[in-house]
């Protein structure tokens, strides 16, 4: 071979592995003063030790917390093959879901409550994830209305809404209505929380923050939900820290604030938490008042995605809420190869007619690369950047962001792969599965 032949051009340098060059110029730590997961979260337990009821409702699972450790066993348990001796100095991760291209396959998870863990909340989410450039995924449980979050987040940012289906019909309308005005594009129905898990920290606090009006905005944002009570909207900053016992004590003295919140926190969690188990058929009621793609989250059995498939659902999110609803669950990882074992799931994705996400344990960008390689398109981040949110705010959700996909974009090349719409259901060129 000649010399001729030998390649001598360096590739260019993309935005995320600039991101981390970088950091290594400035000769100084990132804003969460480290890259490493588990030091993240615990410097977020450190930052919020004088109100650590906050941090056990990120960290805690439902039960003993095993589908939380089942969701990393799984994610450990499937090993990464990498490849060699391809050229793929010059990496790709732009992915397209229902029509739209996005930076990278990742996602910012509908987490509730933000607003406990940092003053901003989920502003300052929403702020992170405009300048990294991925799509947010609004939560119905959000400290910030969906329209002041649409604002942070800006024109031109990609958006979904998360849904928690309500009780009345007539406040479901109006959700999906405010959503659609302010520019979220597709809706996610959660399917997993038609009542709330079996939490043993919080039910023996006990701590429950929307019952004491936090994490209640979108209902006291919401026109139909607030005209019950006489009241008007409000687009409400609810103090921080979040207090509990503070709530409840000036409620027992009187105070017409705390009795209203406490009030309206009541009515909202009989709305998003009623105990009405929906059916499969009335999935048509969405259809008919959404108008854009409507992604299923929480589904883990196969025949529950071909079922979705069949009723024209257009995506899905294989997901066990984290842990949070079901002790004992499978894997959220073991759960998506089972799902994208289904022929018919796989050529309905080909096709372009079914869009398959994934969450639950993500932490790393290997992680993403298992998931994107046994079948889903994009994965959604939870818990650590609501760490991040903690620490450092803002800075610290960007930083999350930002590490997440320079991992990504780093491993797959390490792997052999230099766009990440091959490595989609690629499975076992990339990985295979050590445990059972």
């Amino acid at each position: 071979m000649s010399a001729n032949s030998v390649n001598t051009v360096a590739p260019p340098l993309s935005k995320w592995v600039a991101w981390l060059f970088d950091i290594y110029a400035s000769g100084k730590p990132p804003v969460l003063g480290t890259v490493d997961v588990q030091e993240i979260e615990d410097k977020a337990r450190e930052v919020l030790k004088d109100n650590p009821s906050a941090f056990a409702f990120v960290l805690k699972g439902a039960g003993t917390s095993g589908t939380y450790r089942e969701n990393r066993r799984a994610l450990e348990g499937w090993k990464l093959v990498p490849r060699m001796l391809n050229d793929v100095g010059e990496r790709h991760l732009e992915t397209t879901i229902f029509g739209v291209t996005y930076p990278a396959p990742i996602f910012v998870a509908p987490v509730g409550s933000q607003g406990l863990v940092h003053s901003e909340g989920e502003l300052a989410t929403a702020r992170a994830a405009a300048k990294v450039g991925v799509p947010l995924i609004i939560s119905s449980a959000a400290s910030r209305s969906m329209e002041e979050i649409a604002d942070a987040q800006g024109p031109n940012g990609h958006r979904w809404y998360q849904l928690y289906w309500t009780h009345s019909v007539a406040l479901t309308q109006s959700l999906l209505g405010r959503a659609k005005a302010c520019g979220c594009t597709a809706l996610v129905v959660t399917l997993d929380t038609m009542l709330i898990g079996w939490r043993p920290y919080d039910h023996g606090t006990p701590y429950a923050p929307a019952g004491h009006g936090f994490g209640i905005q979108q209902g006291m944002s919401d026109p139909t939900f607030m005209a019950r009570f006489g009241l008007g909207v409000r687009h409400e900053r609810p103090p921080f820290p979040y207090v509990q016992d503070d709530i409840r004590r000036r409620a027992a003295e009187g105070d017409p604030a705390a009795q209203q919140a406490m009030f309206l926190g009541s009515k909202w969690v009989g709305e998003v938490a009623s105990g009405i188990f929906r059916k499969w058929e009335e999935l048509q009621f969405i259809r008919d008042n959404w108008d854009g793609p409507i992604v299923l989250k929480g589904i883990l059995a196969p025949e529950d995605a071909e079922k979705a498939l069949d009723l024209g659902i257009d995506g899905i999110i294989v997901s066990n809420h984290g842990g949070r609803q079901v002790d004992g669950s499978i894997g959220a990882l073991d759960a998506l190869d089972r799902v994208m074992q289904s022929s018919k799931i796989r050529q309905a994705q080909r096709t372009g007619k079914f869009s398959v996400l994934f969450d639950s344990g993500i932490r790393t960008g290997s992680d993403v690369l298992k998931a994107l390689a046994l079948g889903a398109q994009a994965v959604c981040i939870g818990r650590p950047f609501v760490y991040g949110l903690a620490i450092a705010g803002e800075a610290g959700v960007e930083q999350i962001l930002m590490q997440m996909i320079a991992d990504l974009h780093i491993t797959m090349g390490l792997c052999g792969f230099c766009d990440v719409r091959d490595v989609v259901g690629v499975r076992e060129k990339l990985i295979t599965k050590i445990h059972e």
